[in-house]
């Protein structure tokens, strides 16, 4: 770590600690491996019908990003200037001036995101700003960062400190429908609510599916079952399972702060869904998009391709690109994906050398020329331009250095609009 970003690093945390110390605002923190940002925006959605909230923007999730959200709202300068020295000027500036000078638009509730790299980051993230609520969404059959993370309960451990700091007031949020997540009620003192497709769980779904309107893929529409009745719940804008988890996991936090079962459900047909994740597109020659470009674990990538199958459509596409960080499970996890396509989609395209594991799989079970390959998302985007026909349906998935929000850019049928709906990049001031 350079002497510059460490220093950063620690004036952050410090001015961070302060603001909550002063505010003493609620801090709802959400972790896991499958739908964490999805998961926080749906919470914020329900929150919002109770009090003012913030919640972190993007990835900002870690040693930097974590306290940045909770000196301000500084996601959309972070993403559109990038995180350059006048950026972190402004940032420190107005964190002093809330210390010194009570902000009374400062949020009563923190929706934060605390992800783990290594070892002990969320231990160490708890430490500084511990939830009083904390929701854990899924961790999954292979791990991610395997270079750290060598075994997903080795991951569920790491995920665990967020419940394991709680006090006996706070509450632990938990996916019923994953064991590993579920085990954590054990570990943790505080009331525990579970959420997922289990009738039992606190607040749970069923009937979830595809909201199809005169002919228009519109959204997930989906049953919430919730305080001993049920609701019917639309979201716009996304499709796929992760959606209903979310919304199940936002009810539980929800059930908690007494938000009734009608408030929360007109709360959802507002939702926005986060960028890159399941969104729902209008491509070029009349198409529709699956963007799921934010970033590709095994799990994740299952659910996509679930989706796609899930959904009506003349042709079904997948354009797959490079799952990244599985070390030691990247040739079974993706030729296990390849076993998946066949079923699901017509066209096949990979993108990098690793997702060529899971055309060659597939293409075993597939027509002579259903399947393409690319080294690059650059290289892809005109080759899927080329194959797309009217109908079509196309699902784009890849890790997040494989920058496959490349080719739905080049797909997608307003292209204009690409710096609102897609995901971004942006430069970094610390890596210099």
């Amino acid at each position: 770590m350079s002497y510059k970003r460490l220093t950063l690093e620690m004036i952050l945390k410090a001015l961070a600690r302060v603001l909550v110390w002063r505010y003493k605002p609620l801090i709802i923190g959400v972790t896991g491996n499958v739908g964490k940002t999805s998961t926080k925006e749906a919470i914020a959605t329900v929150v919002r019908t109770r009090m003012t909230v913030r919640a972190s923007s993007g990835n900002l999730n870690n040693d930097i990003g974590l306290p940045l959200s909770i000196l301000g709202d500084w996601g959309e300068v972070y993403y559109h200037e990038g995180p350059s020295f006048s950026f972190w000027a402004r940032v420190i500036g107005v964190a002093l001036r809330d210390c010194v000078v009570r902000n009374s638009a400062y949020p009563r509730a923190l929706v934060l995101e605390y992800s783990a790299d290594r070892p002990k980051d969320i231990a160490r993230l708890v430490h500084l700003f511990k939830p009083h609520i904390s929701v854990v969404t899924a961790v999954g059959d292979i791990p991610v960062h395997v270079e750290f993370f060598r075994s997903p309960d080795a991951v569920a451990r790491e995920k665990s400190a967020l419940v394991h700091a709680l006090l006996p007031s706070d509450y632990a949020v938990l996916n019923a429908d994953d064991a590993r997540v579920l085990d954590m009620r054990l570990v943790t003192k505080a009331r525990v609510r579970t959420f997922g497709s289990q009738q039992t769980a606190s607040a749970s779904f069923s009937h979830e599916a595809p909201w199809v309107e005169d002919g228009v893929v519109r959204g997930m529409v989906c049953k919430l079952h919730y305080d001993g009745g049920f609701v019917p719940v639309r979201v716009p804008g996304v499709l796929g399972r992760t959606t209903c988890y979310a919304v199940s996991a936002a009810a539980a936090v929800g059930h908690i702060l007494h938000v009734n079962a009608l408030a929360m459900s007109e709360a959802f047909s507002a939702y926005r869904p986060p960028a890159g994740r399941l969104r729902i597109l209008s491509g070029i020659k009349h198409t529709t998009i699956i963007d799921d470009t934010y970033n590709a674990a095994p799990a994740a990538t299952r659910m996509a391709l679930e989706t796609l199958r899930d959904m009506p459509a003349q042709r079904k596409v997948a354009v797959l690109g490079d799952m990244l960080e599985l070390g030691s499970f990247t040739i079974e996890a993706h030729e296990a994906i390849g076993q998946m396509v066949p079923a699901i989609a017509q066209r096949l395209v990979c993108v990098g050398e690793r997702a060529a594991l899971i055309g060659r799989t597939a293409e075993q079970q597939m027509p002579q020329g259903a399947v393409q390959y690319a080294h690059t998302a650059d290289e892809a985007k005109r080759m899927v331009q080329d194959l797309l026909e009217e109908g079509d349906l196309v699902l784009v998935k890849g890790s997040q250095g494989m920058r496959m929000e490349k080719v739905v850019e080049e797909i997608m049928a307003e292209p204009q609009l690409a710096r609102e709906l897609l995901v971004r990049q942006y430069g970094h001031w610390l890596a210099s």
